[in-house]
């Protein structure tokens, strides 16, 4: 592995790291919602978000790098303490996820593909950059 695919394998590395806490995040949001379409919301986007994990392990290992199989120690952490704070009501909880992807899911990934990386990780990128997006504007169009 030359040295820059070693950087742009930790870039993606991280990434993908923080899809595997947002996948987990948006299972504590499933279990805990009593709203069927709230949790059939999450459910698709939880999917969504494992073909991007899915995505970027593949590009990870097509750069010759192992793919972090979890969201670290950090995220396991976090994902401990979420467990616990995930609020219950459902307009919160949309709240709540709504601001972790703009500003893990968007504004992270971003600053991912600000750095020196190829064009194909880029795209693929920009892919995990539009599906937070869009689960962001989905949230924000459920009425309560």
């Amino acid at each position: 592995m030359q040295n820059d695919e070693g950087i742009v394998v930790e870039e993606l590395n991280t990434l993908l790291r923080g899809t595997y806490m947002g996948i987990r995040t948006l299972e504590h949001y499933i279990q805990k919602t009593d709203n069927q379409q709230l949790k059939q919301q999450f459910q698709r986007m939880q999917q969504e978000e494992k073909q991007n994990a899915n995505k970027l392990a593949e590009r990870i290992q097509n750069l010759n790098g192992a793919p972090a199989d979890s969201e670290g120690f950090t995220g396991a952490i976090h994902s401990y303490m979420h467990k616990w704070t995930t609020p219950k009501e459902s307009k919160e909880m949309i709240e709540q996820a709504i601001k972790g992807m703009d500003n893990y899911g968007v504004a992270y990934a971003e600053e991912v593909v600000k750095g020196d990386i190829d064009p194909e990780s880029k795209r693929i990128v920009e892919e995990v950059i539009n599906t937070n997006r869009n689960h962001a504007d989905q949230l924000k169009q459920i009425q309560f």
